[in-house]
């Protein structure tokens, strides 16, 4: 059996059968190649980065704690600059936890400095390394371990945030559309400035669904507008999937037992709040 790896990453890592980041490190390490620096904190990427004299990638990786990704990558990018090295890509690659929530600050740091960093972070919409714990990214009425009788807050929009800071590039990507989450990293490669990509990544276990369903569920989201493929290049927003005739919410939410058995008025609710999103970012085109 030949267990070489074409790619960056190794074979038979660790992460669970049918994990959406790992398709998305595959690709977007294919993309950056390997001039390229990982910083990653303790979650589910973690063993992206390296433990002890172990690691899955074929380039330089350091675990970094759990709320300073940002700064990190930051630091890094710094001693290149000062070294003349001006064509190392410098990635830092973080869940949703790590990012939304703990991470935020460090991350706002970077991208008002202007540091040359690429941010990307995996949202699998919950803590799920340690125990499937709400995150700031969790939709509402999703169960967690946090939220047992489902989520009642609102999930943060972190794409309006890093907009807010005024970077180059920003975009939203999606395991189910591997073409287009390439096309954004190559554009975040060349962006000039701090680039940050979010990429939904469906989790099997956290959510509830078969592991050979990933990239069928993640491609439902976006086809029920629940999750919106766009970009954002010099504060110019487009939509880079446009869905004109999506399917209904329900289709998308009875698929995962995080949702539990919802009532009309709820699915009513989650269908208007995804409706409102969709038509608010279409008044920004």
């Amino acid at each position: 059996m030949n267990t070489t790896a074409k790619g960056l990453v190794a074979h038979g890592i660790s992460t669970c059968i049918g994990c959406g980041l790992e398709l998305a490190a595959r690709v977007i390490l294919d993309v950056l190649g390997k001039n390229t620096v990982i910083v990653i904190p303790p979650g589910c990427a973690a063993l992206f980065s390296g433990y002890g004299k172990e690691t899955v990638t074929a380039i330089p990786g350091i675990q970094s704690n759990l709320g300073n990704v940002a700064a990190y990558a930051a630091g890094i990018r710094a001693g290149f600059e000062v070294q003349g090295r001006h064509d190392i890509n410098v990635l830092g690659f973080a869940g949703d936890g790590a990012t939304v929530d703990i991470g935020i600050q460090a991350l706002s740091g970077a991208l008002e400095r202007g540091d040359k960093i690429i941010y990307i972070c995996y949202d699998n919409e919950a803590y799920m390394n340690t125990g499937i714990q709400g995150s700031g990214s969790t939709p509402p009425h999703a169960w967690t371990t946090t939220t047992p009788a489902g989520k009642t807050a609102r999930r943060k929009n972190m794409v309006e945030i890093v907009k807010a800071h005024s970077i180059p590039y920003v975009a939203t990507a999606s395991v189910g559309y591997v073409d287009d989450l390439r096309k954004k990293v190559e554009n975040a490669k060349v962006s000039g400035g701090p680039a940050y990509i979010h990429v939904h990544s469906p989790c099997p276990p956290g959510w509830g669904f078969e592991t050979d369903k990933t990239i069928q569920l993640a491609r439902l989201a976006v086809q029920t507008r629940s999750w919106i493929l766009c970009e954002i290049v010099d504060g110019v927003t487009k939509l880079t999937h446009p869905v004109p005739k999506p399917k209904g919410v329900e289709e998308y939410l009875q698929t995962q037992k995080r949702f539990g058995e919802l009532s009309p008025e709820e699915l009513t609710a989650i269908q208007e709040e995804v409706d409102k999103e969709y038509n608010k970012l279409l008044k920004h085109l």
